[in-house]
């Protein structure tokens, strides 16, 4: 199937993609280049030299590492999951799905194109259909360059290859589009609900920051322990993943099952409301 073919049976979502290019090409750009210095860092420098001696650094670390179990920050596995799980990566992750989310309805009820758009042969279900399909995409495409550079860097330095196994570095990938999605799916919801395209990129960042802050402060503080299934950064552990490699089903299943919830309820929201008010 060409570009061409695609363009023509899924014209929003090449839309979609085509009108935030630059802003995607540079997203990925900063994804390869900062996963780069994080492979480079752990390939060069051993890991305990990072951080001290102490291999066993407080549980809060933890959420660093992307670890909910014994894998410290001060390894090759919790140095390469804290690139999958660190602010930046979380930032450029967001950005995605807050700018695409927006864009899904929000942004054209906010500046009156929504009924304009309804007037053409394009449902409602088609219109979150395929601007939900392009977000997943644009989040697949970033988390996959994130993970093809881990993973070249694994097989090119012989420490990380030996302390990392094979399929660990693409099950840590595949983790992190779960998490994408399950952000999606609520965020998707809001906008097809909001007005206001500023709605929808303030609930991609509340929950993306509220859900890392909650996950922290289970590991950190133990009264607030059960607190943790409640974020999905519990669930989005990739330090394990890359110490023991295989693919966590359990974690993988909740938070790809938060995001088709949110799905659903983007699309009975956008159903059932008055685009005109």
């Amino acid at each position: 199937m060409t570009p061409a073919t695609v363009s023509r049976r899924l014209p929003l979502v090449w839309l979609a993609l085509h009108r935030r290019r630059r802003m995607l090409l540079s997203l990925l750009f900063g994804m390869v280049v900062f996963e780069t210095l994080i492979v480079v860092i752990a390939g060069t420098v051993p890991p305990t030299e990072l951080f001290g001696a102490r291999r066993t650094p407080p549980g809060a670390f933890r959420a660093f590492s992307g670890s909910n179990g014994d894998v410290s920050i001060a390894s090759y596995p919790g140095l390469l999951g804290a690139g999958l799980t660190h602010p930046f990566w979380i930032a450029l992750q967001l950005t995605v799905i807050g700018s695409l989310g927006a864009a899904a309805v929000a942004a054209d009820v906010e500046s009156g194109t929504i009924e304009l758009l309804m007037t053409r042969p394009v449902s409602r279900r088609r219109l979150l259909a395929e601007r939900a399909g392009a977000l997943i995409a644009a989040s697949v495409l970033l988390n996959a360059a994130a993970t093809l550079t881990v993973a070249l860097g694994v097989v090119f330095s012989a420490h990380l290859r030996d302390a990392v196994p094979e399929g660990g570095v693409f099950a840590a990938g595949l983790l992190g589009c779960a998490l994408a999605f399950c952000l999606t799916g609520p965020v998707l919801a809001v906008s097809a609900l909001s007005r206001r395209r500023a709605h929808v990129i303030g609930a991609a960042v509340a929950f993306g920051a509220v859900g890392f802050a909650l996950n922290f402060v289970a590991l950190a503080w133990s009264p607030a322990e059960p607190l943790r299934y409640l974020s999905p950064f519990h669930y989005y552990a990739p330090g394990d993943v890359l110490a023991r490699g295989g693919v966590p089903w359990a974690a993988l299943g909740v938070l790809v099952g938060v995001g088709l919830l949110g799905l659903l309820a983007a699309f009975r929201l956008l159903e059932r409301r008055d685009l005109a008010i």
